[in-house]
């Protein structure tokens, strides 16, 4: 297991806290991965992406997809009342209890979330609010108009 101290890090910078904590997450979770459920995550356009989950043998009442404090939690589980009466020879279609996380970026929204032929998709788009776009300042030649100047009174 490889460690790293990131106080150099804490020392230098200000306001990424984020980022540090987001590492930590990353680098802890390497050893104890969990890949149940299959997922994909795909960009669909300059700020939209996708994120696609094999869900087989759930339906869409077992599902939850939820935002909570910039993270998508997705969980699953199975009704006990579907499996009742039934005997199962062989059973290869995983349908055990899960819950998936994802980290989102600041400004990132999910926009909807559909369950098609055994697959979950939730799509998501960044949307950075008016306030923090980039926008351009006109340089006028002019004087300002709007100066508020302050005139010196001599003391005589």
């Amino acid at each position: 297991m490889r460690t790293f101290d990131l106080a150099p890090l804490y020392r230098a910078t200000v306001g990424f806290d984020q980022v540090a904590d987001l590492m930590d997450r990353v680098l802890a979770g390497e050893t104890a991965t969990n890949n149940y459920p299959p997922y994909n995550i795909e960009k669909t356009d300059e700020s939209a992406w996708r994120i696609s989950i094999a869900v087989a043998g759930f339906g869409a009442d077992d599902l939850a997809v939820e935002v909570r404090e910039n993270a998508l939690i997705v969980t699953a589980r199975k009704s006990e009342d579907d499996q009742e009466g039934r005997t199962f020879l062989h059973r290869g279609i995983a349908t055990r209890a899960f819950e998936r996380r994802f980290h989102l970026a600041d400004h990132v929204k999910v926009t909807g979330a559909s369950h098609l032929d055994g697959m979950l998709h939730i799509d998501l788009v960044r949307e950075v609010p008016e306030a923090l776009k980039p926008r351009r300042i006109e340089i006028s030649s002019q004087k300002p108009q709007n100066a508020n100047l302050i005139e010196e009174k001599s003391v005589n």
